[in-house]
């Protein structure tokens, strides 16, 4: 699967965070990347509440990632 730099990048932003800066790099389209960060965490609301719809054995980890995602995403309404 390939993706836009952007999304690569939001990658980067959620995984390396402080770090980040390391990897940063010029000239990414700031639309592209708040579009992108707004759907990849919700994404990441979605998908652990899935594995929480089954028997996933580390209930309160998934929940975790879904809720801390969850309370990142409203922020990202009101940049624009």
């Amino acid at each position: 699967m390939v993706f836009d730099v952007e999304w690569e990048h939001v990658f980067l932003q959620i995984r390396f965070h402080e770090r980040y800066a390391a990897l940063a790099r010029p000239g990414l389209d700031r639309a592209r990347l708040d579009l992108y960060m707004l759907a990849m965490r919700l994404s990441l609301v979605a998908g652990p509440l899935r594995l929480l719809d089954g028997d996933f054995p580390d209930r309160a980890f998934m929940r975790g990632i879904a809720e801390h995602n969850r309370a990142c995403a409203p922020a990202l309404l009101h940049q624009a």
